[in-house]
């Protein structure tokens, strides 16, 4: 067909940027070595004769996300192969964490002949694809070889919306290739569907983010690291930060410690290959600085705890009283992340004024007390002031948090429950 023909150019055109960001060397991100030939289609043969199901999640975000999704999956049918690919080598190292469970490839690059090798070496019954991960050739190919596609945990925000109007022929290309579309909310459904994607294809099944469940050895790990820094001590972290925002997180920490001069702040940055800049950035502002992966114990003057560590964001969270969330404070870049983490751990949260890509449910948190949105970083101080010279409401706020999480578990088994249905794939 034209468009995907004229599609199919540009990703040719664009590749060689896409692949040199995707390989590029950066402190502290995993290496593909000789793994990177899987991006075209030169992919190992799975261990498993039996059919797998293939669970595509792009990078770290989506690892996570399907990581409860496979557990459950493998529970009610341990024989069942199951193949995760990602795109990168952060998503990977991700998945790696669950052993035998699962194997793991990478995924092709969009082109014909790399999808086609894909699907010739692991010949999946079924795929998945975590939140909304959508490539033209792809589909089409797995579609052709007669295999359901499932988008799982789907969310579509008004900007993802409305840039997916701005090429609509294409769109339609993709979605009629998808035989249903697990929604996280009744809005993002009717996005969905104002797309045009068939009502009939639609369900709503709710986050599966709600599902977390936080491992024991977590909260003792968090209660290990609290004592470290000291119970007596205020205690605040800035999770997920992206480039733009640790100059504002550090100005606010300089004026919080005018009021609590002895409060420490947990900075965690959301790409591992910015910790040492980030750790430097610190240094060079005059505070006392100490890394995760120091030996060294936490002495009394350390007043920025940085986390350059990766899956350990519960741990570092658990041991905080307030969470600030990151990817809020630079525009429309990020769009924020996600207040579940904190939120099940019954952690009060600050968002700024940009969070599009977690709207349903920081709104929702907002509206039960369980997040403060604030229209500017210099207003985040007198939040946290707030908060810590009022126990009462910081153990209020983390309470409707985690109860605003709770009541809308579930996701895991209505996605399950729906997956067990036939679904054929479209002609």
């Amino acid at each position: 067909m034209l468009i995907r023909s004229f599609y199919t150019l540009v990703l040719a055109l664009a590749a060689p940027f896409l692949l040199f960001g995707l390989y590029k060397s950066k402190p502290n991100k995993p290496r593909f070595g000789s793994r990177w030939k899987e991006h075209f289609g030169l992919t190992p043969k799975l261990n498993s004769k039996q059919r797998p199901i293939w669970i595509h999640a792009v990078s770290v975000g989506e690892s996570i996300a399907a990581i409860p999704l496979i557990k459950e999956l493998k529970k009610q049918s341990p024989a069942q192969p199951i193949l995760v690919t990602t795109t990168t080598s952060t998503g990977a190292e991700q998945i790696a964490k669950l052993g035998d469970l699962v194997e793991h490839r990478y995924m092709p690059i969009d082109f014909s002949f790399a999808v086609k090798g894909f699907l010739a070496a692991v010949n999946p019954q079924k795929m998945l694809i975590i939140e909304t991960e959508l490539w033209p050739n792809t589909l089409n190919l797995v579609n052709k070889a007669e295999v359901p596609i499932t988008i799982v945990n789907a969310r579509l925000s008004d900007k993802s919306c409305a840039n997916y109007a701005k090429v609509q022929p294409l769109f339609n290309l993709m979605h009629s290739k998808l035989s249903n579309v697990l929604c996280q909310t009744e809005a993002d459904a009717m996005r969905f569907k104002q797309l045009g994607v068939a009502e009939k294809k639609l369900e709503v099944t709710g986050s599966i983010k709600f599902d977390i469940k936080v491992p024991d050895n977590e909260i003792d790990e968090a209660d290990k690291l609290k004592e470290s820094i000291g119970y007596d001590r205020p205690t605040w972290i800035a999770a997920s930060t992206h480039e733009g925002e640790d100059e504002q997180i550090l100005k606010v920490h300089r004026e919080l410690l005018r009021t609590y001069p002895t409060a420490v702040l947990i900075l965690v940055p959301r790409h591992p290959e910015r910790f040492e800049d980030v750790y430097q950035l610190c240094k060079h502002s005059s505070f006392n600085v100490m890394k995760r992966t120091s030996t060294h114990s936490i002495t009394s003057d350390i007043q920025i705890y940085l986390g350059d560590t990766m899956g350990e964001m519960l741990t570092l969270i658990g041991a905080s009283d307030i969470c600030f969330m990151g990817g809020s404070l630079i525009g429309n870049k990020v769009g924020g992340h996600n207040l579940l983490e904190p939120a099940i751990l019954g952690k009060p949260s600050i968002i700024g004024p940009s969070y599009y890509n977690f709207s349903d449910i920081t709104d929702s948190l907002s509206s039960c007390g369980g997040v403060k949105v604030v229209s500017q970083s210099s207003d985040i101080p007198h939040s946290l002031i707030t908060l810590f010279q009022n126990p009462y409401e910081l153990a209020k706020s983390g309470e409707q948090a985690f109860n605003f999480v709770m009541s809308n578990q579930g996701a895991i088994a209505k996605t399950i429950n729906s997956l067990e249905k036939d679904y054929e794939p479209n002609s």
